[in-house]
């Protein structure tokens, strides 16, 4: 382990039929740096040597018939199994369309355990009987459908590592992102200060910082009222409940 790494890791396992597709994006930028260090480490698992048969057959026909294949749960149980714990203090996170959808704070609550062990789906998915056995949390990334859990699993480890100690550079550069405090983040703007007849709003350049936090806040709900009308009202009642009031 790299020096300054943590003396335990936030750990990853990846149960895939590729895992040749880990680390990808995560061996590049803060995230590939943090591997390289030592901050989290991550394992790709190949379901398939985990097949019972001499053709490493992970799935078979639905039960009831209809399109598509379905993954076995003995297959996928094994699998489980020899990574996972199974004792509740690391979460087992099934990438599924029919999930409760990836929010910043769930997120921040996987940052800040021991790490996860996620499940990638194929196919038509896994045998509903291994997800209630084995107790998977499923979790959905939006309202569209992939190809597998790869690239769910991807984002979700990118979005879980940029929030561990030491990965971003200052720990400022996180607190005024979107979803952080409820709302969208404001726009941003640097030089040139004319583009294309585009000037930068007079107020960010006037060295007056009471002012520009003023201007962010107030963009912020503009944005968050125009383009996230769920995500504004769960605002105001967030604020309502906690007695503050918008500016």
């Amino acid at each position: 382990m790299t020096e300054g790494a943590p003396a335990t890791p936030w750990v990853a396992h990846v149960l895939t039929l590729f895992p040749e597709m880990f680390p990808g994006s995560l061996g590049l930028s803060l995230a590939g740096k943090a591997l390289e260090s030592g901050i989290w480490s991550l394992e790709a698992v190949d379901i398939r040597d985990f097949a019972r048969d001499k053709h490493r057959s992970v799935d078979d026909t639905p039960a009831g018939g209809g399109p598509g294949m379905v993954m076995r749960a003995d297959v996928m149980a094994a699998a489980i199994d020899a990574v996972h714990p199974g004792n509740g203090v690391k979460p087992l996170i099934y990438l599924s369309p029919r999930g409760a959808p990836l929010t910043q704070e769930r997120v921040r609550a996987l940052a800040e355990g021991p790490g996860v062990t996620l499940v990638c789906g194929r196919f038509e998915g896994l045998d509903e009987r291994v997800i209630e056995a084995r107790g998977m949390e499923e979790v959905s990334l939006g309202d569209f459908i992939l190809s597998g859990g790869e690239p769910a699993a991807l984002a979700l480890l990118d979005a879980v590592v940029r929030l561990l100690p030491g990965v971003m550079g200052a720990t400022a550069s996180g607190e005024d992102e979107s979803f952080e405090g409820g709302l969208l983040e404001y726009p941003h703007y640097t030089r040139p200060a004319l583009f294309e007849g585009r000037e930068i709003p007079a107020v960010l350049t006037s060295g007056d910082h009471a002012k520009v936090k003023a201007w962010r806040r107030a963009a912020a709900e503009s944005l968050t009222k125009a383009r996230r009308p769920d995500l504004w009202d769960k605002f105001l009642k967030d604020m309502t409940k906690d007695g503050r009031k918008t500016d």
